[in-house]
C-alpha cells in the first residue's frame, strides 16, 4: 500500500499513544496498537526483521532491506513512542502521583472499551474462543495479584527478564514494566539505566530484542492459524487487567525505592465509600465516573474512525 506523509504522521501519533500507555503501570502499548488498527501490521513488521532481511542489509541492498522490514512504518511508530516518552512521561507520572483516582478511572473506561473493540474482531464465537477468553482473563488477573518476587541479578535472569518484559509490552492488557516489577527487576533496571551500567543494559536489551523477534513470530503464526482464539485470548488479557487499574485501592504492603521513597508494593481493590472511610480522602466518585466515560468514548471514537472500521 502507498502511504503519504499524512499517513505516517497519523501512525506516529498512534505510536505516541502506545508510548503514553506504556508509561502507566499495568497499561500496555499493545492495547493502543490494537484499537487503532495497527497491531497486526506491527507484529508482521517486527517479524520481518529476520535472517533474510539481514542478508539484504549485509549485501548493501538498502532499498530492498528497507522495504522488506516495512521500515517507514516501524520508524514512524518508534518516533511516536520516543516523543511520547519524552513529552508525556513526566505529566502522566505527575497525574498518577497527584490524581491517581482520576487517571486510573480514565484508563479503566479506556480498557473496557478496548476489550469490546477487540472482541468485535472475532468473526465466529465458538466454545474454544470462549475458553481462550476465560484463560486470558485468568492469566492477566493472576499477573496483577502476584506479589513482586526477590530474584537473582545473574545475567541469565536479566536476559530472561528483558525477553519477558518486551513480550508483555506488545500484548494488549499486560504491561512490560509491571512484569519487571513482578520479577523483582524494575528498580534494578531503572538504577542500571540511571547509572549507565553497560553490562546490565546490554544483557536486558539483548533479551528484549530476542524476545521481541521470537515472540512476534509466534503471535503472527497464532493470528494467522487461530485468529478468533488469539483475539479472544488478547481480549481476555484486557478484561483481566482491569483488576490492576481499579481506581480505589487499599495499600497492604510497601517498599522503599532507590531514592528512599516509600511506595505501595501490594494493593487491594476496595469500594469508593470504603476508601473514604479508610483514608479520610475524597473518593471523587462523580469525577471518576465522568473520566471513565470519557476514556470509554475516546476508544469508541478512535475505533469508528480507524482504517479497519472503514473497510
Amino acid at each position: 500500500m502507498t502511504r503519504t506523509i499524512k499517513d505516517y504522521i497519523i501512525i506516529a501519533m498512534k505510536g505516541m499513544g502506545m508510548g503514553a500507555a506504556d508509561v502507566v503501570p499495568g497499561v500496555s502499548g499493545g492495547t493502543i496498537a490494537f484499537i487503532t488498527g495497527i497491531y497486526e501490521e506491527l507484529i508482521e513488521s517486527i517479524k520481518s526483521i529476520n535472517l533474510n532481511a539481514i542478508k539484504l542489509l549485509l549485501k548493501f541492498k538498502i532499498k530492498d532491506f528497507w522495504k522488506a522490514i516495512n521500515a517507514n512504518f516501524l520508524i514512524s511508530i518508534i518516533l511516536g513512542i520516543a516523543i511520547s516518552f519524552i513529552s508525556l512521561a513526566k505529566l502522566i507520572k505527575y497525574l498518577l502521583e497527584q490524581h491517581p483516582i482520576l487517571i486510573w478511572s480514565f484508563f479503566f473506561g479506556l480498557i473496557i472499551a478496548s476489550a469490546l473493540v477487540v472482541a468485535k474482531k472475532i468473526t465466529e464465537w465458538k466454545l474454544r474462543s470462549i475458553v481462550a477468553m476465560l484463560i486470558g482473563i485468568g492469566i492477566a488477573y493472576m499477573v496483577t495479584v502476584v506479589t513482586p518476587a526477590e530474584t537473582p541479578n545473574a545475567y541469565w535472569f536479566l536476559f530472561l527478564s528483558g525477553a519477558l518484559a518486551i513480550c508483555a509490552m506488545i500484548l494488549p492488557g499486560i504491561s512490560g514494566a509491571f512484569i519487571l516489577l513482578l520479577l523483582g527487576k524494575y528498580e534494578f533496571v531503572l538504577s542500571a539505566l540511571s547509572q549507565f551500567k553497560l553490562d546490565v543494559i546490554a544483557v536486558v536489551g539483548l533479551g528484549a530484542v530476542t524476545g521481541l523477534l521470537s515472540f512476534s513470530n509466534l503471535l503472527s503464526w497464532l493470528l494467522h492459524k487461530y485468529h478468533n482464539m488469539t483475539i479472544a485470548l488478547l481480549s481476555g488479557f484486557m478484561i483481566g487487567s482491569l483488576n490492576k487499574v481499579w481506581p480505589w485501592k487499599e495499600t497492604l504492603s510497601t517498599f522503599t525505592d532507590r531514592h528512599g521513597v516509600e511506595k505501595p508494593l501490594l494493593q487491594g481493590n476496595i469500594l469508593p465509600q470504603t476508601f473514604e472511610n479508610l483514608t479520610g480522602q475524597q473518593a471523587n466518585l462523580l469525577a471518576a465516573i465522568e473520566l471513565a466515560i470519557l476514556g470509554f468514548a475516546l476508544i469508541i471514537v478512535m475505533e469508528k474512525f480507524s482504517p479497519e472500521s472503514k473497510e
